[in-house]
């Protein structure tokens, strides 16, 4: 897949899959995975920048074996973002399938 054109909707993806739950980069990247060739060379530097951002706030959890988790918890900032990056998708993809399906002066 074009690394360009993955690296512009995995943000929404990683907003939308942290809506109602906390997780910590492993399972984000677990997750995406199973739909998205992703690794962690592209997943941690993008959390580290929604977190700069204020679309996640981050805490650790001990952990039985080794250093703490890192959890990322999405915040109202992110939410935000989040509903307003779908809205932009859903337009966007809409007019996408209009031209691909040659229906684009409707």
């Amino acid at each position: 897949m074009n690394t360009q054109f993955k690296k512009g909707i995995i943000e929404i993806c990683v907003l939308k899959i942290m809506e109602h739950e906390d997780l910590c980069g492993f399972d984000v990247i677990d997750r995406l995975s199973r739909e998205i060739p992703v690794n962690e060379n592209t997943i941690y530097p993008l959390l580290r920048r929604l977190t700069q951002q204020d679309y996640f706030e981050t805490y650790k959890v001990p952990s039985v074996i080794g250093a703490p988790k890192k959890f990322y918890k999405i915040t109202d900032t992110g939410l935000e973002k989040l509903t307003e990056y779908l809205s932009e998708w859903k337009l966007f993809i809409k007019g996408v399938f209009r031209i691909l399906e040659g229906d684009e002066t409707k």
